[in-house]
């Protein structure tokens, strides 16, 4: 398949390009969106084609016998992650938001309070606050133009009242692949304060050439305190599947989360299920492998681009198709950056501070756009800070 291909989305009720004038005024006739994480591309042929086979069936119930999807996840994670998964401890949620929720719901009290690094993915702070929990914002450290951490700090932030550390790995928006010491330093943080670890790790399969992803549950000594979420939703561009899995060794943590989700009720999305088992597969992983060579020179000619800008750089990926764009050089007030890129440029971005502390003077951009796109979004930055030059 090719990447090229311009795909009108608009008119197909598409949170990205449906909802970018009426959220940020940035015209739909000829606006660029680039905000929402979810790629202009079509899922692989491998997961089309198991879509295919519901449609000619014809008769969509619910979805048993979970073998051969278990399966499929086992694979995938051996084979692409040295990940060796049980079975027995993978639960399907409504995708990783709802995956998030329900280990907030699971493993906290209201009142009680749980740990970002920030800047970080959004929804993690909603469905927290939704849930009368208490976000402690942990900022990670900006150093060289990269995030780290910053340990001594954060224990120093700690009050005892702390339940869950959620961490994004990859990280989202920086980019960051996490090292093995750096994840190491993670689980100590997290036996010092007795957190438990929910992993989000749904870019993990989105990875540049140079880099390597470690999973969390490689790293000794967590297996008690360790949730691992994954998912086939970012990889593939089945967001709209609403598919994730919650994946758990420890028998007590287990037992903690299937009483929460037997509560609540929730099942699979039987459409999600077909869809994954499909895309963890041979042709699913030679579709990948094709993608990241196409976002890594997506990456290379974004970065060149803003980098002709003053003041304007973005922050390196390691992981991701999110580039994260930091605007302070340029000495403008938050509202004349987004005046320039939303109004001038016409380019629809998600805003720096929604991510929490850390990210004021940065915004957003989804690369995962055919290239031709990638090409007019650089020129329109260009001319909107032309007077820059």
């Amino acid at each position: 398949m090719s990447f090229d291909e311009i795909i009108d989305r608009r008119g197909t009720h598409s949170t990205k390009w449906d909802m970018m004038e009426p959220i940020y005024g940035v015209p739909a006739e000829d606006g660029l969106s680039m905000w929402v994480a979810d790629m202009d591309f079509r899922a692989p042929p491998c997961v089309q084609d198991a879509v295919g086979a519901l449609h000619d069936h014809g008769i969509y119930g619910y979805f048993g016998d979970t073998t051969q999807y278990n399966d499929a996840i086992r694979w995938w994670m051996r084979e692409r992650h040295g990940w060796q998964v049980d079975p027995d401890h993978i639960f399907t949620t409504n995708g990783l938001v709802n995956g998030t929720a329900m280990c907030v719901d699971a493993f906290t009290s209201p009142g009680d309070g749980v740990v970002l690094f920030t800047p970080v993915y959004h929804a993690f702070a909603r469905v927290i606050k939704a849930a009368d929990r208490r976000i402690v914002e942990c900022q990670l450290a900006l150093e060289d133009g990269r995030y780290g951490f910053d340990f001594d700090a954060y224990d120093v932030q700690m009050t005892g009242q702390e339940k869950l550390l959620i961490l994004c790995s990859p990280h989202n928006p920086g980019g960051r692949v996490w090292t093995r010491d750096e994840l190491a330093g993670v689980a100590a943080f997290a036996r010092r304060h007795d957190l438990v670890i929910v992993s989000d790790e749904i870019h993990h399969d989105l990875v540049y050439p140079g880099h390597s992803h470690t999973p969390m549950a490689l790293v000794d000594g967590i297996a008690d305190r360790l949730v691992m979420m994954s998912a086939t939703t970012k990889t593939f561009n089945i967001a709209g599947a609403h598919v994730g899995n919650v994946i758990i060794a420890d028998d007590a943590l287990r037992a903690r989360f299937a009483r929460r989700m037997a509560a609540l009720g929730t099942s699979a999305n039987a459409f999600g299920m077909h869809m994954a088992t499909a895309a963890y597969s041979p042709d699913g992983a030679a579709w990948v492998d094709e993608l990241m060579q196409y976002l890594d020179e997506n990456r290379r000619v974004f970065d060149a681009g803003v980098a002709q800008i003053p003041g304007v750089r973005s922050m390196p990926l390691d992981a991701t198709y999110l580039s994260w764009v930091d605007f302070t050089g340029t000495g403008m007030t938050r509202e004349e950056e987004l005046h320039r890129v939303e109004q001038r440029a016409r380019i629809a971005v998600n805003h720096g501070p929604t991510f929490g502390k850390g990210g004021s003077g940065f915004l957003r951009f989804n690369i995962a756009t055919p290239r031709a796109r990638i090409h007019e979004a650089v020129a329109r930055l260009q001319d909107a800070f032309s007077d820059l030059q």
